[in-house]
């Protein structure tokens, strides 16, 4: 396993005054604090942690490059109001499926202030959400679900709220679960940033992150075989 000592203060520090500065001209004049604070830092921790996430059940893909499980700190403003060109965090993905953002996954994101995480599949292509409505009906397949919604629950990661107000047409569930049939995409994460914990800085980091993945990985596990 390639060793990591963990995150250095130097990482927060440029992570806090990113979220303060956001603009172009001060993050050329601190692309050196970038590469050796922010992108070199995550890809030693990518690494660490990619015997563990090939352990897991199914096996989770954990590549140490940008744009692989590294996620870029540049922003898509097209479409958004929000016009800061930059991310201020680190968004760590590690997948089991041929690609990472186009199934199942779990994210890890380290803020200037705190962790955060969680795990599922953003959207939903067309056949996968015919897949994704039929298994929940069935009562093993859905009763799997609950359980690793509940399994997530418990480490602090919620679902957003339904994206459809009703159910989809022609469709008949139980009150007690057809939520689960207005999602078109179904992510548990926290909510917001958690407390910075002490283990970030240090070797243990890798354990940690792992066991989190651990925790989730029912429910990554159920999303993949979609």
């Amino acid at each position: 396993m390639s060793r990591f000592a963990g995150f250095p203060p130097e990482t927060f520090e440029f992570l806090t005054e990113l979220s303060q500065h956001n603009r172009r001209s001060w993050f050329e004049a601190n692309r050196d604090r970038y590469e050796r604070d922010w992108k070199d830092p995550a890809l030693a921790f990518i690494a660490a942690l990619g015997p563990g996430m090939a352990a897991m059940d199914p096996a989770m893909k954990a590549e140490a490059k940008l744009n692989a499980s590294l996620r870029r700190i540049n922003r898509d403003t097209r479409f958004s109001a929000d016009k800061a060109p930059y991310e201020p965090w680190l968004h760590l993905i590690f997948w089991p499926g041929e690609r990472a953002n186009k199934g199942a996954g779990f994210h890890f994101v380290l803020r200037g202030d705190g962790i955060g995480y969680g795990a599922g599949r953003y959207a939903f292509d067309g056949p996968s959400l015919t897949r994704y409505r039929e298994k929940v009906q069935d009562p093993k397949a859905r009763q799997q679900l609950l359980d690793a919604i509940e399994d997530a629950r418990a480490l602090g990661c919620y679902l957003d709220e339904p994206h459809l107000k009703t159910l989809p047409k022609g469709i008949k569930a139980d009150p007690e679960w057809d939520f689960l049939l207005r999602y078109k995409g179904l992510v548990l994460r926290t909510m917001d940033s958690q407390f910075m914990p002490a283990w970030i800085a240090g070797p243990e980091a890798v354990e940690e992150v792992l066991e989190r993945c651990r925790k989730l990985m029912p429910l990554v596990a159920w999303l993949h075989d979609l």
